[in-house]
């Protein structure tokens, strides 16, 4: 399931891109599948990057010309050098973290001027009738730790020399299923309308049929449950430090004990 839309977020080949809190590697994977790319995928969590390879595996090409790399590190302080890569996608990712603004300064740190980034994080009212529905939903471990003003995150962004270029909202029909989760939290496992939504949105995934595809488009405007916002860094940082060494002349992560690929 694709939060970012590539037909606005195109790939050139050769271009580096990374994604950033990969995750199980929804997006990475299919950055590689894009085309002639150097794909790079980093989390904090080890067990994620591990589900990421595997499913990884079937796709891998051997190719000269494209690479897929996974790297453990946290995203207040990437092993990476300045002005390094050409995309970077961080969905879902910044609700999350406590210190998000370290995030967003990494981002702004590595990639190159002229680089395109992807931004997704939960769209506001959705979200705040989850947190009011259950209390556990956003209490749990690792789980989201602040709603986002859309309006307020892009202009933070706008602010460290990215200019906005496209927004829309995405995955509709998984509000509902949200909500019914937050609203029988203790029995989420075994409430049968849970089950079936479930089974709707992998129909809805796996076949994607007219109905559901056309009612999701037609609904995301409204009811979305990710705002999708993408920039365009433009100027040049003033002070950047290219001989800067710490794993960096290279763009590509560290081939050590913290490479699960």
């Amino acid at each position: 399931m694709l939060t970012i839309n590539f037909r606005d977020f195109p790939l050139a080949a050769g271009d580096r891109v990374l994604d950033l809190g990969c995750g199980e590697g929804r997006h990475v994977i299919n950055v590689y599948l894009q085309g002639d790319v150097v794909a790079i995928g980093v989390d904090l969590n080890h067990r994620d990057l591990l589900t990421s390879r595997e499913r990884f595996l079937p796709f891998d090409q051997a190719s000269a010309n494209k690479h897929f790399y996974l790297q453990q590190a946290d995203a207040t302080h990437l092993p990476f050098a300045d002005n390094s890569f050409d995309k970077i996608i961080c969905s879902e990712v910044l609700e999350h973290i406590p210190d998000y603004q370290s995030v967003l300064a990494e981002i702004q740190r590595i990639l190159k001027p002229g680089g395109l980034l992807a931004i997704t994080v939960p769209r506001a009212w959705p979200e705040k009738i989850c947190w009011w529905l259950s209390e556990e939903y956003h209490q749990v471990e690792g789980g989201h730790i602040r709603i986002f003003n859309g309006k307020q995150l892009r202009a933070e962004i706008e602010q460290r020399s990215f200019r906005f270029y496209k927004r829309h909202w995405a995955h509709a029909l998984h509000s509902p299923f949200w909500w019914m989760k937050c609203l029988w939290w203790k029995t989420q496992d075994t409430n049968p309308l849970i089950k079936l939504y479930h089974r709707l949105l992998v129909w809805d995934l796996m076949e994607k049929p007219w109905l559901t595809q056309t009612l999701e488009k037609w609904l995301n405007p409204i009811m979305g449950k990710s705002v999708v916002m993408y920039f365009k860094k433009v100027g040049l940082d003033a002070g950047i430090n290219h001989s800067s060494s710490l794993q960096k002349g290279s763009g590509r992560p560290a081939r050590g004990g913290d490479s699960c690929l």
